[in-house]
């Protein structure tokens, strides 16, 4: 029997598999990704992460979150500084979502060939 939350609708089970859904505490994330709560903290601060805040303003991060505070601890590691690990990470996104757009006109373009 799937439990259903009362306040959303959404099932336990869904969460999981739900990139965006705020599951993990600061703490957790921090260990996690082997970073200080200072390194999540001030990814906020620079406003490249905007966690979810729990009922008792605790910050909560999805998933998405933990991979793009990987990303930029990847940068940083490198040698880039923060302000330039965020500004790279922001970018390649930007490119990913041009990217994507891009194949989905491709692909219409493709199918309005064939109808024709």
């Amino acid at each position: 029997m799937q439990q259903v939350d009362t306040n959303d609708g959404i099932s336990a089970a869904d969460r999981l598999e739900d990139d965006d859904y705020p599951a993990y505490s600061m703490g957790r994330a921090a260990e996690i990704l082997g970073v200080t709560q200072a390194f999540l903290r001030a990814l906020d601060a620079a406003e490249l992460l905007t966690p979810q805040r729990s009922a008792g303003g605790h910050r909560r991060y999805s998933r998405y979150q933990l991979r793009i505070a990987a990303r930029v601890r990847e940068l940083v590691d490198a040698g880039n500084t923060l302000e330039s690990a965020c500004r790279i990470v922001i970018l390649e996104d930007q490119l990913a979502e041009a990217h994507r757009i891009n194949a989905d006109l491709r692909e219409a373009l493709d199918n309005r060939s064939v109808d024709s």
